[in-house]
C-alpha cells in the first residue's frame, strides 16, 4: 500500500529569499483518512519535517514544484525532491483544462471549504496579527486554513483520479 502525504505551506510572502516560512502542513493518508501535522515556530526545522514525513512514498502538492518545495529548500535546506517522489496536482489539473489557483479549481470541482474568505493574502495578515499581537484566534484561523488546503489536496487527488 502506498503511503501518501499532502503538503502545503504558509509564508509571509512570495519570495523564498526575503519572506519567512510560517507553517508547514502535512496530511498523512491512512485508511482513506487524513491525519494533519502542522509545524510552526520552533518545529520549523529539517529534523521535525523529515520525522513528519517518515514512511511516506509520495508527496502531493498544488504548485509545490514552483513554490512549496523550493521555499522549504531555501529556508530549511531540505530538498524533498531528493528523498520523495513528488506529484504536483496543478499539472494534472492543467491536463484536464482546470486552470487557476487551488481555490479556483476547488470551486470548479465542487470541493467544499469552510473558510471561504481566507486566501494567501489573509493568511499573511493572520500570521502577523498572531506574532505582533499574540492573537491566538488569528493563529487558530491560519492553522485551520492550512489544514483545509492539505485535506482538500487529498480530495483533489481523488477527484482527478491520480494515483
Amino acid at each position: 500500500m502506498k503511503h501518501r502525504a499532502y503538503l502545503d505551506i504558509e509564508t509571509t510572502g512570495l519570495s523564498r529569499y526575503y519572506c519567512d516560512l510560517t507553517v508547514i502542513g502535512v496530511g498523512l493518508e491512512k485508511g482513506g483518512k487524513i491525519k494533519v501535522i502542522q509545524l510552526i515556530e520552533a518545529d520549523l526545522h529539517e529534523e521535525r519535517l523529515l520525522k513528519a514525513l517518515q514512511g511516506v512514498d509520495e508527496i502531493y502538492s498544488y504548485n509545490g514544484s514552483r513554490f512549496d518545495l523550493p521555499f522549504i529548500k531555501a529556508k530549511l535546506a531540505v530538498d524533498l525532491k531528493q528523498s520523495f517522489k513528488h506529484t504536483d496536482l496543478m499539472y494534472d489539473c492543467w491536463r484536464t483544462n482546470l486552470k487557476g489557483g487551488l481555490k479556483v479549481v476547488e470551486k470548479k470541482l465542487g470541493i467544499k471549504r469552510h473558510l471561504r474568505d481566507v486566501d494567501g493574502y489573509v493568511a499573511v495578515q493572520l500570521w502577523w496579527d498572531y506574532t505582533n499581537n499574540n492573537n491566538e484566534w488569528a493563529l487558530r484561523t491560519l492553522l485551520e486554513y492550512n489544514e483545509e488546503d492539505v485535506v482538500n489536496l487529498h480530495v483533489l487527488r481523488q477527484k482527478l483520479r491520480v494515483n
